[in-house]
């Protein structure tokens, strides 16, 4: 072995997309031991697909926020649920853009962007207890 291995771009933007969408996870509490391993799995699948096209590398946490979100309406339901509209449904955030770089979490039935992926925490108004 011949030292460190350099930190490809596509190994940061995947343990930053990991970061981000854990945050988001913490964020609406809802970072459960079988919820972290979907986000694993989700960067497992990411790096193969940067691998076959590495142009995607800036669209790893948008992506993987939208893995996450699938596999979560399976198992949990909606996620994460919007804190803007207080008044309806229940609805879940969107992810913008599907396909590029800095991705936010938006509200389509408001028209707003809530916050970028990562950032729920800090757009949900109120404190966050520790």
């Amino acid at each position: 072995m011949g030292g460190m291995e350099p930190i490809t771009p596509l190994e940061q933007a995947l343990h930053a997309a990991r970061a981000l969408v854990l945050a988001d996870l913490v964020a609406g509490e809802v970072a459960e031991a079988d919820v972290v391993s979907l986000v694993e799995d989700s960067i497992a699948q990411r790096r193969w697909w940067v691998e076959q096209w590495p142009d995607g590398v800036n669209f790893v946490a948008g992506l993987v926020a939208q893995d996450v979100q699938d596999a979560l309406l399976e198992r949990h339901g909606r996620w994460p649920l919007c804190p803007v509209c207080g008044s309806g449904d229940p609805h879940a955030l969107d992810v913008e853009p599907e396909l590029g770089p800095d991705p936010h979490w938006v509200c389509h039935k408001a028209g707003v962007q809530v916050a970028p992926v990562g950032s729920l925490g800090s757009a949900a108004g109120g404190t966050v207890s520790s």
